[in-house]
């Protein structure tokens, strides 16, 4: 049975604050941003692999991102993914560059973008709460096997609580600047 780490088990939920940021930083609010299209797969070499390892994104101008492949044959599979990808852009080939403007933002769009936030939020609320439960099974079990006291097991179960408690807040914040940065016109 493993023992139980509050150290581990924070580190986990940090990581998943981490990766929230990753996904927020792929959602689109108005200006061009490299990261936008961090979370397109490419299908290269027969497999799927991420965008960033076939090609360099660069931001021009404020409202254009530019793709440079590396490899001339994957030109039309990146300006595909990109076409395909849930991001609602429109690229262009130019040579080995794969242009992509980005359109102004629309009201419906930009609720759409929030939702997408939300949803994102939530997937990480969960990832925290399930870590919670894990560090709480192994209390449970530590006090059932006699290796911890009851009052050790409180003591214990409210640290992790507590620590759950703040990192579920961080993301409601993290939330709540997202969308006001999608919101705004």
């Amino acid at each position: 049975m493993a023992t139980f780490d509050l150290d581990d088990l924070e580190r986990r939920m940090k990581g998943a604050i981490e990766d929230l940021k990753r996904e927020f930083a792929g959602l689109r609010t108005g200006r061009a941003s490299a990261s936008l299209l961090e979370p397109v797969q490419v299908e290269a070499y027969g497999s799927m692999v991420p965008l960033n390892q076939v090609a360099n994104v660069n931001v021009p101008e404020p409202r254009l991102l530019s793709v440079q492949v590396w490899d001339r044959s994957l030109v039309q599979p990146v300006e595909k993914a990109i076409r395909s990808s849930s991001l609602g852009l429109n690229p262009s080939v130019d040579g080995a560059t794969v242009r992509v403007p980005l359109p102004e933002l629309t009201e419906e769009r930009r609720r759409e973008l929030t939702k997408v936030a939300a949803k994102y939020a939530e997937d990480h609320r969960i990832a925290i709460r399930n870590i919670r439960r894990d560090g709480m099974d192994v209390l449970k079990a530590q006090e059932k096997k006699g290796e911890i006291s009851k009052d050790e097991h409180h003591s214990q179960g409210a640290k992790v609580q507590e620590l759950t408690d703040r990192l579920v807040a961080r993301i409601d914040e993290m939330l709540a600047t997202k969308d006001q940065e999608i919101m705004q016109v």
